[in-house]
């Protein structure tokens, strides 16, 4: 017994040797730096840095482990931890800036964090300072500040706005939230404008479908928002005010902040946005280009470790969204030529628990609920004198996934799991005898594998199965379709880096995706013409559509002393077989609602190159551009409009997609003069394109070439330091102050509403004022 005693004594106290305190600082040139994240690598053991720049861990003393330290803006910092015996390490650390984000950590390749030049997807980021620079003041406004994306109003009646992701619209994205696709068919129409820029710490942006870890829906890409993560104890409180073409205002209010516990084991960061913006209406008819807009939104995200090795993430958000376009708003709907009018409650849930298996191996569980209940009006007397009825929708949207990821010391590294998707919609509008009732169920699995071939190769393939359920009902009138698929489709996806030298790197990849035969987001948006509803309606034996693409990149960086230089280039091919296209049929019911119809052509090619240079001589001058050069085609004519029995007007067809330009792109200047005060110069501009546009007399289609848009921003920020710790910084500005906008926008309550493109909003003048605890 006293053998076993001394045996248990010395195993004690070899353990307690073991276990070596690590303390330090973490600096830059200006003094300490709070928020940083060190870790050991390879390992769940960090700490976080506090307001004098200190952290302090422990570990158990043992070969190859390493110290990495990590602050959003700055380089990466790797120390490697020599023992020899000592109970206690202590280093003091200086960053320095990575203003262009070279050392970035990203997520949207493989769900786990990877760095970003060691992806063998290409992953660009749009972070929060790209948002404030340019004065975003949602999503929507944000994403233009990439190449290959494209953000674009689509109505003047309901503000309904859609991402173009290299060349395709935006059913061929799949929007994610904090990797997960959260984004309903019903909430896609508007989305993109109910997400405050203030919730969002970056967005994640993947072109083309490179990984197999997403729904094979993404054949254009991946764009992932990532919400802010409690790290530090931080409060912010915002307001803008905006005037509008000198006429409407825009007010937008925010607070938002975060709690972590001294242990790191708890933390939660919240917020809540109010939003109120009046119409507006440009040429003076009456009629509205942009609409009313009153929203709020409040969220928050917190996580819980019950011990090293678990740990609970917990997500709630909430938009109460009101909006309305068309005439005579100060009326009810009813009384009005042209109303549309949304209410919109969204609540949005999701929970996962993440397990450590020792260090290698990940398994998470994750669930998300979203509920949407929609009140809205279509209709008014339209130009005609008679009344119509008012439209009831609901919808609901899960999803449930379960993933495993082992990554180790050696080259390997997989992921595996299923995910489940349910998306229940009922969309009903009695007065026009309209109905989509919907159910899709969708089961994917999916497998990743990563291997480190070599110092220079890296490879990530895999591929999904995706089984998926379709029924649905849907009628307009006399016009009725159903759909009852059970079908199942194989996606392979492979890509892989090549670091050519420390300064080049090639990436390539293929992607192989499909879209099932079911009314999208854009089939529930309810346009306009001749004062009468236009309806989307799909067609008998729609079939699924499928996309293989390819791509190729190449990316050059190179830091010299206090200068970056990043230069891109990528390549991309998309060829679309059964593509689903919208042709306007020329028939109307007896109420002269207009039928537009889904179908699938014959085949589609979408091409081009996307290139982005990106410079910064240090932290004063950065120059950010990107631009996209693209060639979108059928591969025969394809009809957009056929006179119904033969009727009045001409068929019309085109090989070129509509909305579509061959050139489009984006610079942004900023210079810090001083600590205090900085100077942003945007630019966001739109080459021509072809746009439909039903004529007001007739109700024949023609098409139309558009001009070309510089939607240009200047803002000037002063930042003011009252104390230590408090914060203020007031902003003004112009946006659009060069007034590129559409001119010809049609008049009165016959209007075509979806005859509007180019930039979202006339010139803007706008002043903000920020008060926060941190910079």
């Amino acid at each position: 017994m006293r053998s076993v005693l001394l045996a248990l004594f010395t195993f004690l106290s070899l353990s307690i040797q073991a276990q070596v305190k690590i303390t330090g600082t973490v600096n830059d040139a200006d003094g300490a730096l709070e928020g940083a994240i060190v870790f050991i690598q390879g390992t769940n053991i960090a700490s976080i840095t506090d307001r004098t720049g200190a952290f302090s861990l422990e570990v158990e003393a043992a070969e190859n482990l390493a110290l990495e330290i990590r602050l959003v803006g700055y380089k990466k910092v790797v120390k490697s931890l020599s023992f020899g015996g000592e109970n206690s390490l202590e280093f003091n650390i200086t960053l320095e800036p990575d203003v262009l984000g070279l050392d970035e950590v990203v997520v949207s390749a493989n769900r786990y964090e990877t760095d970003k030049k060691e992806s063998p997807v290409v992953v660009n980021v749009i972070g929060s300072k790209t948002f404030n620079r340019t004065q975003s003041q949602s999503l929507a406004e944000g994403l233009n500040f990439q190449s290959g994306v494209r953000v674009e109003t689509n109505c003047q009646n309901c503000g309904f706005t859609q991402v173009r992701l290299n060349g395709l619209e935006g059913p061929y994205t799949q929007i994610l939230v904090n990797s997960r696709p959260v984004f309903s068919s019903l909430i896609g129409v508007y989305g993109l404008e109910m997400i405050p820029s203030y919730m969002i710490d970056r967005v994640e942006v993947v072109k083309s479908g490179g990984s197999a870890l997403y729904g094979s829906n993404a054949i254009a890409g991946t764009i992932n928002i990532i919400t802010k993560e409690p790290v530090l104890n931080t409060w912010e409180a915002r307001s803008n005010f905006s005037v509008i073409g000198g006429e409407a205002l825009d007010w937008n209010h925010s607070v938002n902040g975060a709690y972590v516990s001294n242990n790191l084991d708890f933390g939660i960061s919240a917020f809540a946005t109010q939003r109120n913006r009046d119409a507006y209406d440009a040429n003076d008819d009456g009629f509205t280009e942009l609409v009313e807009l009153d929203a709020s939104t409040i969220g928050l995200k917190s996580f819980y470790k019950f011990s090293k090795n678990t740990k609970l993430n917990i997500g709630l958000n909430y938009i109460d969204e009101f909006r309305r376009g068309g005439n005579k708003l100060s009326l009810r709907p009813e009384f009005t030529d042209i109303t549309e009018q949304l209410e919109h409650e969204i609540l949005m849930t999701s929970a996962e628990i993440e397990q450590f298996v020792g260090d290698n191996n990940k398994l998470s569980a994750y669930i998300s609920l979203q509920n949407t209940d929609r009140d809205s009006y279509y209709g008014g007397l339209g130009g005609s004198y008679t009344a119509e009825d008012s439209l009831l929708a609901a919808n609901a949207y899960g999803v449930t996934d379960l993933q495993w990821v082992r990554s180790s010391n050696t080259p390997h590294s997989w992921t595996a799991g299923v995910e489940y998707q349910a998306n229940d919609t009922d969309d009903r509008i009695p007065g026009y005898s309209r109905l989509v009732d919907q159910s899709v169920k969708s089961v994917g699995y999916y497998v990743q594998w990563e291997w480190t071939a070599s110092d220079r190769i890296k490879f990530l393939t895999g591929a999904r199965y995706d089984r998926s359920m379709v029924e649905g009902q849907y009628r307009v009138g006399s016009f009725q379709r159903s759909i009852d698929n059970d079908f199942g489709v194989f996606s392979p996806r492979f890509t892989f880096l090549y670091d050519i030298n420390s300064n080049l790197q090639f990436r390539g990849g293929y992607a192989r995706g499909f879209r099932a035969p079911q009314a999208f987001n854009e089939d529930l948006h309810i346009a306009s013409a001749g004062g009468e509803p236009v309806f989307v309606l799909l067609s008998e034996n729609l079939e699924k559509e499928t996309s293989d693409a390819l791509t190729g990149s190449w990316t050059y960086t190179k830091v010299v002393g206090k200068q970056q230089l990043e230069v891109n280039v990528q390549g991309f091919y998309t060829e679309l077989n059964n593509p689903f296209v919208l042709v306007n049929t020329g028939s109307q019911l007896p109420n002269g609602s207009i039928i537009e119809e889904v179908r699938n052509g014959k085949g589609a090619v979408v091409a081009g190159v996307n290139t982005e240079i990106n410079y910064a001589l240090g932290t004063r001058w950065v120059v950010q551009t990107g631009a996209t050069f693209q060639s979108t085609r059928f591969d025969e004519e394809q009809v957009l409009f056929e006179p119904e029995n033969g009727g009045e007007g001409h068929l019309v067809s085109s090989q070129r997609f509509m909305r579509m330009p061959n050139a489009y792109g984006f610079g942004n200047l900023t210079y810090e003069y001083s600590d205090s005060w900085q100077f942003s110069l945007s630019n966001v501009v739109t080459g021509g394109m072809i746009v439909p546009e039903i004529l007001q007399e007739s109700g024949n289609l023609v098409l139309r070439n558009s001009d070309v848009f510089w939607d240009a921003t200047i803002k000037a920020s002063h930042h003011f330091h009252i104390g230590r710790y408090l914060h203020i910084e007031a902003s003004a500005g112009i946006q659009n102050f060069l007034n590129s906008y559409q001119d010809d926008f049609q008049r009165g309550p016959t209007r075509d509403s979806d005859y509007i493109y180019g930039p979202g909003r006339p010139r803007t003048y706008f002043f903000s004022i920020k008060i926060s605890n941190n910079d």
